[in-house]
């Protein structure tokens, strides 16, 4: 697999570089494949979207989450696509589970989803840990007008952020910033670069972002790779 492979990864946008490393995940690779087929199964059964039986379908227990021998999602709700009896619709599981809405897509598809084919939830809310060299506390009198205090502590933001940048440190993070250390945990986990010396550390972030930090990528502002 030559560099020219990923090419492509030049224009992706933040949720299409989202989509590449989930459909790295051995485990949605794995849910994928038990899904789609109990879907072919389905329309076999009572026809394919938009012309099937949906009176049949969703009377039969395969239609429905969770995928055989995973577990119930916490506290479904009308967004999950929940039946009159509280079961959720498989795709919709599916779709709970891994954060995004739409259909779920194969994980060993050629080409980058558009948004007509991946629209993803918002992301859970980060873990309290921030990183101390990003962290900056202000405060605020609230016995004084606050319209100038804003200003100072914006100040103080900007100042700090200008600080990170001078010292090598993204602040704040992009997709512009941060898409060649992506694009080199995609060749790490697809085997281009060696998983020697410090790429070790390399090879475990990336299989880290392929289970959670996928959705860490969906914070950043929503521009592409060659924006500024």
């Amino acid at each position: 697999m030559g560099t020219d492979t990923y090419a492509y990864c030049a224009v992706l946008t933040r949720d299409q570089w989202a989509w590449e490393f989930l459909r790295r995940n051995p485990d949605y690779q794995s849910d994928y494949r038990r899904f789609i087929t109990l879907w072919h199964a389905l329309e076999a059964d009572y026809g394919a979207p938009p012309h099937r039986d949906f009176s049949k379908w969703k009377r039969d227990p395969r239609a429905y989450g969770p995928l055989p021998g995973d577990v119930e999602r916490d506290a479904p709700s009308g967004e999950l696509c929940v039946g009159e009896d509280d079961r959720v619709l498989l795709e919709c599981w599916m779709g709970a589970k891994w954060g995004f809405y739409k259909f779920p897509l194969d994980p060993g598809r050629g080409t980058p989803p558009d948004p007509d084919e991946l629209s993803w939830r918002p992301p859970p809310q980060p873990a309290p840990h921030l990183d101390e060299a990003c962290r900056l506390d202000v405060s605020f009198d609230l016995s004084l007008p606050l319209p100038p205090q804003l200003e100072a502590a914006k100040f103080r933001l900007v100042g700090r952020a200008a600080e990170l940048r001078r010292q090598g440190i993204p602040a704040p993070k992009t997709v512009a910033n941060q898409c060649a250390r992506w694009l080199r945990m995609l060749q790490a986990l697809d085997g281009v670069i060696p998983p020697e010396g410090n790429l070790d550390d390399l090879l475990r972030e990336a299989r880290a972002m392929t289970q959670s930090g996928y959705l860490d990528i969906l914070r950043l502002a929503d521009v592409g790779a060659n924006a500024k």
